[in-house]
């Protein structure tokens, strides 16, 4: 069951033409299984949701984690006032909508919702 502010989600670059090498590393040292949203985008279910991001220049550099939110305008809202970075404002994508953040440390993380 989806819950606001818990983990949902992580997604990790595989950009310089190496998507299918990451699925075929993960398929052969773990026996994961991959789901292809197009050319740039393969997501996995192995405990945690998750997708290797292979797009030139939508891809984060390092491995992002993703929030879940019933109300994403609320959430991006409790992020600004906590001290949080908007660095991209809200957005659509296949499935939902999200925002990224930096917390204080400068981590990056996202927030969507359906």
């Amino acid at each position: 069951m989806r819950q606001t502010g818990k983990l949902d989600y992580i997604e990790m670059p595989a950009t310089g033409g190496t998507l299918d090498r990451v699925k075929g590393f993960y398929a052969t040292a773990f026996g994961w299984t991959f789901t292809d949203y197009g050319p740039s985008y393969a997501a996995f279910s192995e405990g945690l949701d998750g997708g290797f991001d292979a797009h030139a220049t939508e891809a984060t550099e390092k491995p992002l984690p993703v929030l879940y939110a019933e109300d994403l305008e609320a959430t991006l809202a409790h992020v600004e006032a906590a001290g949080g970075t908007v660095v991209r404002p809200i957005f659509a994508f296949p499935g939902g909508r999200r925002f990224h953040f930096t917390d204080p440390a400068g981590n990056e993380l996202a927030v969507w919702s359906e």
